[in-house]
C-alpha cells in the first residue's frame, strides 16, 4: 500500500468519500464498513471538502446568528 493516512467514518462520511473520489482520485483502499485509506497528500484537500459539506448540510440560513 502507498502512503496513505486511514479514515474512520459512519455512512454518510464514507459516501461523501466516495464522491469526492470520482471528482479527485483519493482513496487508496476501501478498507471496511468505516475505514478509508487516502492519499497522504490529500489529507488537507479532504479535510477541507468534508468541512464544506457538513457546513453546507448543517446550517439553515433561517438559523444563522450574528
Amino acid at each position: 500500500m502507498s502512503h496513505c493516512i486511514v479514515l474512520q467514518g459512519n455512512t454518510a462520511v464514507k459516501q461523501i468519500l466516495l464522491a469526492l473520489n470520482e471528482k479527485r482520485s483519493i482513496i487508496i483502499e476501501d478498507l471496511d464498513d468505516s475505514h478509508m485509506a487516502i492519499k497522504v497528500d490529500e489529507e488537507f484537500w479532504v479535510w477541507k471538502q468534508l468541512d464544506i459539506e457538513v457546513c453546507c448540510t448543517t446550517i439553515s440560513p433561517w438559523n444563522i446568528s450574528s
